[in-house]
């Protein structure tokens, strides 16, 4: 008798805070439509400006037609482009063009060493060369970061283990 005393005390517990929660209501707010024409907002107090793809950045001297500099590099296959001093730091400068766009040869992991030579999974392009960086005693862990002499490259680190 004891147990299902403790067993109905329990349900009733149980039922009440259920009927508790389900009964109290949540209040949303409501979205009022209003009327444009009837918009207290006066028409020259709303400032539009430009999106900043469309903006043109105006830089000293240069006048308002100047290079924007989010704008895309297209080369149009002209060698001469991607050498120049904008682009190259130097003579011996890894710049072409690939795909009407400058890319750095030497480091660009879809175009290494040639256009459009793909780096595969888990390689890393240096010196225009892909090479696995976890196992490579010449670029361990990064490009140009050589092992001392006898040491072994591990999973991008020098004598690992």
């Amino acid at each position: 008798m004891a147990q299902f005393m403790k067993m109905f005390v329990a349900m009733a517990f149980t039922i009440s805070i259920t009927v508790g929660v389900i009964s109290t209501t949540t209040t949303t707010a409501t979205f009022s439509l209003q009327d444009p024409a009837k918009d207290p907002t006066p028409p020259g107090a709303v400032k539009i400006r430009p999106s900043r793809f469309l903006a043109q950045k105006v830089n000293e001297g240069q006048g308002p037609k100047a290079r924007n500099p989010n704008a895309a590099d297209h080369c149009n296959k002209d060698p001469e482009i991607c050498s120049s001093s904008y682009y190259s730091t130097g003579a011996n400068s890894t710049m072409a063009c690939c795909n009407n766009k400058c890319m750095d040869l030497s480091a660009d992991d879809k175009n290494c060493g040639a256009c459009k030579n793909k780096c595969k999974f888990g390689q890393t392009c240096c010196r225009g060369q892909c090479v696995y960086v976890a196992y490579d005693k010449r670029h361990c862990g990064e490009c140009n970061h050589r092992c001392n002499l006898g040491e072994f490259c591990v999973y991008g680190l020098c004598n690992y283990a």
